[in-house]
């Protein structure tokens, strides 16, 4: 698997029995979420492998072309809505993906892999796990929207129907709106997906009960696995 993202690894004990592959947002790197996995309380569970990929280098048209870590253009923007390049949403799909593979390979099936991500990282989540043919442990998706509700629409698979999933947004957010959050969270109730909706008083961020309630979200979901 030559074409595999670049990532960051942090494993929480040897030989992990879960895998969880989390996405950056728009202009951060892999890094931006690795100080996370300590404040997850997850010692003395299972081993956790944590996947933390770097989004290739683009032109981002909602800001002026500048070349930065995204995983697919944003050609315009406003509180409200979003319009993005489909095409490349789908090729970081398909980049999850083969991560996911690797994890397989590794000895970890995708019964008990997660993915999570925020903001642009989270948009490529939730187009991710709801159309990924096999049945995934559970989706992440922090201050972020779905970008291409057709896709999730036209290709969700019976196997994820049914993922569980833990949304969260802050009310404070000036960059992805609530609105957004909200928006996503609702069309996939009317989709009936099950959904573990958390806000919390702070801008397009993570704060330390998010942290915290996402853990025990994790611990939940590897106990009943």
């Amino acid at each position: 698997m030559d074409d595999l993202l670049p990532a960051i690894e942090v494993e929480t004990a040897a030989m992990p029995r879960f895998s969880v592959v989390w996405m950056h947002g728009l202009g951060a790197d892999g890094s931006d979420f690795e100080a996370v996995v300590p404040e997850l309380g997850l010692d003395g569970g299972p081993g956790v492998r944590f996947i933390f990929p770097h989004a290739p280098q683009i032109p981002v048209t909602c800001n002026g072309g500048y070349v930065m870590p995204a995983w697919y253009d944003i050609v315009s923007l406003d509180a409200h809505s979003r319009t993005v390049d489909e095409a490349g949403i789908i090729a970081s799909r398909q980049a999850i993906r083969r991560l996911i593979a690797r994890e397989n390979q590794r000895g970890v099936p995708c019964s008990r892999v997660f993915v999570a991500g925020f903001s642009q990282g989270g948009a490529v989540a939730y187009t991710t796990a709801l159309t990924h043919p096999e049945t995934l442990a559970g989706v992440i998706a922090l201050s972020t929207y779905i970008p291409v509700q057709k896709l999730i629409e036209t290709e969700a698979t019976a196997a994820n129907r049914a993922v569980p999933i833990f949304a969260a947004h802050g009310s404070e957010d000036d960059v992805v709106s609530p609105e957004l959050g909200i928006r996503a969270r609702d069309f996939l109730v009317r989709n009936g997906y099950g959904v573990q909706w958390h806000e919390y008083p702070m801008p397009h961020s993570v704060c330390l009960e998010e942290v915290q309630e996402i853990g025990s979200w994790l611990r939940g979901r590897m106990d009943a696995l």
